[in-house]
C-alpha cells in the first residue's frame, strides 16, 4: 500500500500538493548516517542485520503466483527472531515524527484508515538498513523480472485500534512513473490476527492497469466494490500473519483492508520499488504532482527517475548477500 496508498512523512492528503507548517519532509532532511539516531546503533541491530544479509529462497511457483495474481505472500521474509531491533527503530522514528493528534472520530475515512509516516530511512540508520536491505530488494527484482530496482519511498502504516477500513485503491494512481514495473513490500512488525485489518486483493486486477481516477476514499470503496463484482474478480486474503511475514503487490494491484477491531495497533512497514531505468511521466493528477515533488525532486517528464532519495538497492555490492537461508 503505498504516498497515499496502502495502508502521516507526516502530512495529510492535501499536503501532497502544499506543505503543512510544522511537518518534516524528505527534501528538508539529510540522509541518515551512522549517528542519525545513536539510540539505535550498529551494535544494537547487529544480530538482526545478519538475516538481512542473506538471500531469501524464492520459488518459481511464488514468482508465477505474483505475476498471475498481482500479489504474493512470503512467510518469514525476515525471521521473527531478527525483527525486534528494526521494529523498535521503525516504531520510535514513526511515533516521533507523526503529526496526527486528532481523535479518530474527528478524521475522515482516509485519516481513520491508518497513521502514515514516510521516508523513515532518511531519519534513522537502523531503519535505513531495513529499507535498503538487499534481501528484500532482490526479491522485488525477481518478482518484477528486472535486473535492478530503485527505492521509491518507504512508509510506516499503523492502523490504530478502532481504525477504519482502508478503501479499495490502486497505489500507482499516485505515482508519476512511466512503467508498470513497480512493487510494494508490506511487512507486519507485529503478529496480525484476523480482526486487525489484513490486506485483501482483487486477484488479477493488476493486468487491467489504470482503472479510474479515484484516490483512497469512500468513493473509491463504493466504485471498486461494484467493479470487482461486475468483473467477477476473486478476492484473496491471508487471514493472519506473523511479524516478519510479507506480501508483495504490484503497483496496479487493487487492494483494501478491513478495520482494526482489536485493541492492538497494527504496525506495518512498507517499501516501494521501481525498475531501474524508469523515467518520469507527466503527473496529470494532483496527487501525482505531490509525489513528484516529494520523492522525485520535481524532475521533468522524460527524465530518469533517479535522485538521492531513489538509490539503487538491487543489485547490491558483492558482500551484501550470503547463501540462501531457506526462506
Amino acid at each position: 500500500m503505498t504516498v497515499r496508498h496502502g495502508d502521516s512523512l507526516p502530512w495529510n492528503k492535501r499536503d501532497r500538493e502544499r506543505k503543512r507548517p510544522g511537518t518534516v519532509v524528505p527534501w528538508e532532511v539529510g540522509v541518515a548516517g551512522p549517528e542519525a539516531n545513536p539510540a539505535h546503533s550498529e551494535a544494537k541491530c547487529r544480530a538482526g542485520y545478519g538475516a538481512l544479509s542473506r538471500t531469501y529462497r524464492l520459488s518459481s511457483q511464488q514468482i508465477e503466483r505474483y505475476r498471475r495474481d498481482g500479489h504474493v505472500f512470503l512467510p518469514q521474509l525476515l525471521p521473527a527472531d531478527s525483527i525486534r531491533p528494526y521494529r523498535e527503530a521503525i516504531v520510535a522514528t514513526a511515533d516521533r515524527n507523526s503529526r496526527e493528534t486528532r481523535p479518530l472520530e474527528e478524521r475522515d475515512t482516509y485519516g481513520k484508515a491508518f497513521l502514515q509516516i514516510f521516508n523513515l530511512w532518511t531519519l534513522d540508520e537502523t531503519v535505513r538498513r531495513f529499507v535498503h536491505a538487499a534481501r528484500f530488494a532482490q526479491v522485488a527484482a525477481r518478482l518484477l523480472g528486472v535486473e535492478g530496482v530503485r527505492l521509491y519511498h518507504d512508509q510506516a502504516l499503523f492502523k490504530e485500534p478502532g481504525g477504519g477500513i482502508t478503501p479499495w485503491h490502486q497505489d500507482q494512481h499516485y505515482w508519476p512513473l512511466d512503467t508498470d514495473r513497480t512493487i510494494t513490500l508490506w511487512m507486519p512488525l507485529v503478529d496480525i490476527e484476523e480482526d486487525m485489518g489484513m490486506m485483501q486483493f482483487a486477484s488479477g486486477a493488476h493486468r487491467l492497469g489504470y482503472i479510474t481516477n479515484k484516490g483512497i476514499s469512500d468513493d473509491s470503496e463504493a466504485f471498486y466494490e461494484r467493479f470487482v463484482a461486475d468483473q467477477g474478480l476473486d478476492i484473496s486474503a491471508t487471514r493472519t500473519a506473523r511479524a516478519g511475514d510479507a506480501s508483495f503487490h504490484a503497483g496496479w494491484a487493487l487492494h483494501r483492508a478491513p478495520p482494526n477491531r482489536s485493541s492492538v495497533r497494527r504496525e506495518v512497514m512498507t517499501v516501494i520499488y521501481f525498475a531501474d531505468g524508469t523515467r518520469i511521466t507527466d503527473p496529470v493528477r494532483p496527487e501525482a504532482r505531490g509525489d513528484l515533488r516529494a520523492w522525485l525532486q520535481d524532475l521533468p517528464p522524460g527524465a530518469p527517475a533517479a535522485t538521492r532519495l531513489n538509490p539503487v538497492v538491487w543489485p547490491a555490492g558483492p558482500d551484501h548477500l550470503g547463501e540462501d537461508s531457506g526462506g
